[in-house]
């Protein structure tokens, strides 16, 4: 059995985002399409800690006693009656509270991780039942990594999360992120999305849209309108990333990161403009070109 094992836990964007009218058990049904990017937090997790015991360590962030972490190691034990304790020490890019599923993501490389690690082989239904107990966006990165953690990994996700469609990646254009200053609660973002009576944008059939030149995008983030109501800052980052020339730029998930997607030209690695936008960008706003 190894002792040690280091592994990479990628951010996600949402390219478009529906979100459907509250179910009896509290939560709302989604359609979105979710693609992985280049940003990543960094695990390590090995053998050095108490039996039933999980340490998390996170430099420049205090996690409550309850965590994504802690809840995926309780709920593998219960699956698996392993016993063996468990260290993990997170290097963070994904900022918390950004709508980039950096604690999902994290809880679903650490989950097969362990399973690496105790050497117990879980079949990905089994892992999908600890992704269920742990959050929505883990479904996701689950299925992300089972596919090989392929980089974007892109599928239409419906339901609370759970129903994972992979649809074809893109490697034709350049993402840069902007963090507002801002960190917005999924649970009030919800709350203000069920309360908003403005206009919502219909139905449209994401995969087929996803295929249209990036510039002819018709997608909408039901979230971006109530939360950037009680946010300018990602007013602001929006309309920066437009002025920079961005083909297209939404905030993703609940928030409060905003996306700008630029489109390469023949030939290049990563967008020229994107490059050249990172550069002006990055004098007003905290970055990332993923």
């Amino acid at each position: 059995m190894a002792y040690s094992i280091t592994v990479t836990a990628p951010a996600k964007i949402n390219i478009g985002l529906r979100v459907l009218p509250k179910r009896l058990d509290g939560y709302h049904d989604i359609e979105s399409i979710f693609t992985t990017v280049s940003l990543c937090d960094t695990l390590t997790v090995s053998l050095d800690a108490p039996k039933e015991t999980c340490i998390v360590e996170c430099e420049g962030m205090v996690l409550p006693l309850e965590n994504t972490f802690t809840k995926a190691y309780k709920a593998f034990c219960v699956l698996t009656g392993t016993k063996y304790g468990v260290r993990v020490n997170v290097t963070k890019r994904i900022p918390s509270g950004g709508g980039l599923g950096g604690g999902s993501s994290d809880a679903s490389s650490f989950i097969q991780s362990i399973d690496r690690l105790f050497n117990t082989r879980l079949a990905s239904d089994d892992l999908h039942k600890i992704a269920g107990l742990v959050g929505s966006d883990v479904f996701f990165f689950t299925h992300a990594l089972i596919k090989g953690n392929e980089r974007p990994f892109t599928a239409v996700v419906k339901g609370r999360g759970e129903f994972i469609t992979p649809i074809e990646s893109r490697n034709d254009y350049s993402v840069i992120l902007i963090f507002p200053n801002v960190s917005v609660s999924t649970k009030d973002a919800y709350s203000w999305v069920d309360s908003y009576k403005g206009k919502r944008f219909p139905p449209i059939n994401m995969e087929k849209e996803f295929l249209k030149p990036i510039k002819e995008w018709q997608f909408s983030n039901d979230f971006t309108t109530p939360v950037s109501e009680r946010f300018k800052e990602i007013v602001s980052a929006i309309a920066a990333l437009k002025n920079c020339g961005a083909d297209f730029a939404d905030m993703s998930g609940s928030g409060s990161t905003v996306f700008g997607i630029f489109a390469k030209k023949e030939g290049e690695e990563v967008s020229s403009l994107a490059r050249s936008s990172f550069e002006v960008l990055k004098k007003n706003w905290r970055i990332a070109l993923a």
